[in-house]
Order: C-alpha cells, then structure tokens, then sequence
C-alpha cells in the first residue's frame, strides 16, 4: 500500500511538472508573437478605412499557405523586433492568403507575378510599393522606412 502511495506522489509530480513546463512554453510563444509584426485583421474595405483614418500606408503580405518564402518571411523576418519597431509605427499591417476568403478578389485587384508579395499601398488603394519574393530583414525596413511619413508632416502619396 505504501508503494503505491508513493507512485502516486511520483505521478501527480511529473504530471505538475508537464503542467508548469508547458504553461512557460505558451507564455515564451504569446511573448515572441508580441515582438513580432501585428497584423490587422479584417476585410479590405475597413483596413483601407482605419489606412485613411490613421494616414497610414498599409503593409500588405500576400502569400499562400504552400509558399516556402512565404514561410521564411513569416517565421525568420516578421518575428524580429526591429522589423516589428517600424511597421507597428508606421502602416497598417495585413496579410492575406491569396488562395481563400478576400485573397483571390484581391489577386484581381492587385496583380500577382510571384509569392510571397509585399505590397505597400497607399489609403486610396493605390500601389506606391511592391516587393516581390522573399527579402532580409534589413532591407524591409529600408524599404519601410524610405516609406514612412516623416514626423510632423502629412504623407502626400
């Protein structure tokens, strides 16, 4: 009897140990996604309306779910915090699978030569930047920052 209290006690402490191992694994994932690009979520008629509402350029990736580059902007490029510095600040962040739901309307909209596309368009739904394929980190935020309205001044794109 005393064995198997005891291999009782031994389990409850494993299973608490799996508990706290993967409770600080959900709160690194939460921390790392908040470092990262946020992206706006909604459909295209109110991220042009927030764009207008904000003078914002909005930041538009346009990728599909079996897009290798497309994954490596996501995972090497979108996560790093000094990307994340200058487009939080500065655009409308969007993404859309161009394969589902607005994404195909949007591939009428804004033509598609290759994946992953980043355009960057300006609040009346103009195109005043296209990248096309996978870039570093280093360059989006040139391309970003060569972009970004200058402090105090109203974007005239």
């Amino acid at each position: 009897m005393r064995n198997f209290k005891k291999l009782g006690l031994l389990i409850a402490v494993i299973a608490l140990s799996f508990n706290v191992a993967n409770a600080e694994k959900g709160d690194k994932e939460v921390k790392t996604a908040e470092k990262g690009i946020q992206f706006t979520e909604g459909n295209w008629a109110s991220i042009l309306k927030k764009a207008k509402a904000e003078n914002k350029i909005i930041f538009f990736d346009a990728y599909t779910t079996w897009c290798g580059p497309c994954k490596l902007l996501q995972k090497n490029v979108f996560t790093r915090e000094d990307v994340a510095k200058v487009f939080n600040a500065n655009f409308i962040n969007v993404k859309f699978d161009m394969e589902s739901g607005e994404g195909p309307t949007l591939a009428g909209k804004y033509p598609i030569q290759g994946y992953p596309t980043l355009f960057f368009i300006n609040p009346n739904g103009k195109v005043v930047k296209k990248v096309l394929g996978y870039t570093t980190a280093e360059d989006l935020i040139k391309t970003g920052n060569s972009l970004k309205k200058p402090a105090g001044k109203k974007r005239t794109v």
